[in-house]
């Protein structure tokens, strides 16, 4: 129960740290947003983790490179994505790259039923209806989310290799650092360093970083040890869900029906692959 609880407290807070962010959009942009996010959950998570006592090989280094760039670029491409569309559709798109990364490792032609349930959920979304509120999803937005999802993908491949060759702690901080490292100089450039440090950008940006990065990070990794894999991706799913209503409250962003039924649509698709991949690998063990 505690290890559910730690994953569905983590869901909230990075949807609601997302909306906190979205607020500082006005302030410094969302390339000064992600430098700070960034630069400060790195702070927390060197604080935490110290990674410098333990020895890496040229393998791990490539690794963790690869690791925190692809981590500095979806946090960017994700926020320049929220900047042109609601959060609830943002993260929906996003999903849609673990989600294929999943479906490629899968040899099932069952799971033909999550591909088409994703895809349908995108083709919702795609602003070629006349309604209104259809029309107001920008098309780079939309490409950038995705986008945003290919980085996810990349991210969880190698952050998967690197955790296997070392502490997910060690991981986590290196990986975060690299993209601080990346992506706080186009912050400077884009904000300008003096906008960044300003007294009414610094408490929201530190708080970004611990609701959207530190303590989910560290519930996750909690709850990692505790429940199946099947079972925290499957709870992960309700993130799209969690941004919509995030964006509902903090942002007073509204959907429409059909835009919900896309969520609704990625959600499915995810949880089903989840679901199915779990299965796959019980029927391997017994074998």
């Amino acid at each position: 129960m505690v290890a559910i609880v730690c994953v569905l407290v983590a869901v909230l807070s990075i949807q609601v740290g997302a909306s906190f962010a979205k607020q500082l959009f006005p302030l410094i942009g969302p390339t000064g947003t992600t430098s700070l996010r960034l630069f400060f959950a790195a702070l927390m998570l060197l604080a935490v983790w110290r990674p410098w006592r333990q020895r890496y090989n040229r393998e791990q280094i490539g690794t963790l490179l690869i690791y925190g760039v692809s981590l500095g670029a979806m946090n960017l491409l994700f926020y320049l994505a929220l900047e042109r569309i609601p959060l609830g559709i943002a993260v929906a798109l996003e999903f849609t790259g673990p989600l294929s990364l999943a479906l490629l490792n899968s040899k099932n032609l069952r799971d033909l039923v999550w591909v088409a349930c994703a895809v349908s959920g995108i083709v919702l979304v795609l602003p070629v209806q006349s309604s209104s509120l259809q029309a107001n999803l920008d098309p780079l937005g939309i490409l950038l989310a995705l986008a945003a999802g290919a980085c996810w993908a990349t991210y969880i491949r190698f952050g998967q290799r690197a955790g296997s060759q070392l502490h997910g702690g060690y991981t986590s901080a290196i990986g975060m650092s690299v993209a601080a490292l990346v992506i706080a100089p186009l912050g400077f450039l884009s904000a300008g360093g003096a906008s960044l440090w300003r007294p009414d950008v610094l408490p929201a940006a530190l708080g970004v970083a611990l609701l959207s990065s530190a303590l989910p990070y560290s519930l996750e990794m909690v709850a990692l040890k505790r429940l199946s894999t099947h079972t925290f991706s499957i709870l992960m799913s309700l993130e799209p869900a969690a941004a919509a209503l995030s964006g509902f409250l903090f942002l007073d962003e509204t959907l429409s029906p059909k835009q919900l039924l896309a969520i609704a649509l990625i959600m499915i698709a995810s949880a089903g692959c989840s679901f199915s991949l779990a299965r796959a690998r019980q029927n391997l063990s017994h074998e």
